[in-house]
């Protein structure tokens, strides 16, 4: 099993490398690190090969800077990449924070929808078609998996492109279900679930204990104020639309308009980001790894769908997991097309998602606000179209809720002028 992991000096490159250690059906995987830092990847080559050489394991790990050169036979290529500068730190990052909130629009993380989430994939966008067509030439059995956020935006066009399988993973299933194990008390092992909508925005359709449907039991659970003020935002929602998300309450308050009066219970969760370069613990926290275990070279698995995904395609034997893909009729009363997340079966032929059908229409209709913005994004990468970003900005939830039409105009022009030759390629044709 050969593996490409092609941004692989962020954090997904290490953990991913040692989940596939971890499973003994991988453990002889030729692991191709790929990253235009060289420190960064420098640092994980290391990290992975102490881990290899620890344990004694037959896998192989090479790193480079150019993808080409490891493409070629791949059988699986995982994308975890920042477009000019860090993820969540720095320039663009900063500027995509800053400037939205000088016209009141506060983000708590702005990497999905917002005005900072459609930035992102703007600039992230071109590098990833670039990066399509050197798969679909070298890489024709390869499966894509892509970490990188904007989730449904990157994994909209890369699938629009890409001549092989994509499915975008997070871990919103993983880490909420478990949240919600522990509030209404019972071991994760004994809930079951069914979940589907658009990443970042899923629904738990179905929530149970021993097989018995569990939402009673969580809205006992939220009558208790210490656990109803751990997610206010969420309970909110789940009051008034009867179904719980996928996304924390800092995170859901940006794909909604509904908080932004607010601004108390806003400002709690908007501070957050502030010195976010120094919370590298928290993001492992957030993997599932424990902070204590971050740097451990034992193989210790986080809860990250990759490994499980390449186990069931070598070996044979099913994996069941939550991925974004193309909705071929999977999700019912969402548009054709569009990008949704939803279970998905992994086995020895590959990845199939599961039909779905019609969500709770209120569901449904929230899931509707956010495609459109999704949709006008992908419009813009796909066919350079400068206007068509424009209008993804303007129909943005939280902008639309605290901006006119001309202050959005404004806001965009500053956001398209601070991020300079990052947006290059939508100059070169087709611009409107």
């Amino acid at each position: 099993m050969k593996v490409v992991i092609i941004g692989a000096g962020s954090a997904f490159g290490s953990r991913v490398s040692i989940d596939i250690l971890s499973r003994a059906p991988t453990q002889d995987a030729t692991i191709c690190l790929c990253d235009i830092s060289q420190e960064r990847l420098g640092l994980v080559h290391t990290f992975v090969q102490r881990a290899i050489d620890h344990h004694k394991l037959p896998a192989k790990v090479l790193a480079g800077h150019d993808r080409r050169q490891f493409l070629p036979d791949a059988d699986f290529v995982v994308i975890s990449i920042s477009v000019g500068g860090p993820a969540y730190y720095d320039e663009p990052y900063e500027s995509e924070i800053a400037i939205p909130a000088k016209y009141g629009v506060d983000q708590t993380v702005g990497d999905t929808v917002s005005p900072g989430g459609i930035f992102r994939g703007l600039r992230t966008g071109p590098v990833m078609l670039d990066m399509v067509r050197d798969i679909n030439e070298l890489s024709p059995n390869a499966i894509i998996l892509n970490y990188t956020n904007p989730m449904a935006i990157l994994s909209w066009v890369l699938a629009s492109s890409a001549d092989v399988p994509v499915v975008g993973l997070c871990h919103g299933v993983q880490g909420t279900s478990k949240h919600m194990a522990r509030m209404i008390g019972v071991p994760y092992e004994e809930v079951g679930f069914w979940v589907a909508g658009i990443n970042h925005m899923a629904w738990f359709v179905k929530f149970t204990h021993n097989k018995k449907d569990a939402y009673p039991l969580l809205l006992k659970a939220m009558a208790d104020p210490e656990i109803y003020n751990r997610d206010p935002l969420r309970f909110e929602l789940l009051k008034a639309f009867g179904y719980f998300s996928t996304e924390s309450s800092c995170h859901m308050s940006e794909y909604v308009p509904y908080f932004r009066k607010e601004k108390d219970l806003l400002a709690a969760y908007h501070d957050r980001i502030k010195g976010i370069k120094g919370k590298r613990a928290a993001w492992f926290e957030d993997m599932g790894i424990k902070v204590a275990d971050a740097d451990s070279i034992e193989l210790i698995r986080s809860h990250e769908y990759a490994s499980g995904i390449m186990e069931a395609v070598v070996t044979g034997a099913p994996f069941r997991f939550h991925g974004n893909v193309t909705n071929h009729g999977l999700v019912t009363n969402l548009p054709p097309g569009c990008c949704v997340e939803v279970p998905v079966m992994a086995d020895g032929d590959g990845v199939h998602p599961c039909y779905v059908g019609d969500l709770p229409p209120q569901c449904a209709a929230l899931c509707r606000s956010n495609i459109a913005v999704q949709e006008l994004t992908v419009k813009a990468i796909l066919e350079r179209d400068r206007e068509s970003a424009f209008h993804a900005v303007a129909l943005d939830p939280i902008t639309s809720a605290a901006c006119s039409l001309g202050e959005a105009r404004e806001m965009f022009e500053e956001l398209w002028e601070a991020e300079g030759d990052l947006l290059g390629y939508y100059e070169q044709q087709g611009s409107h």
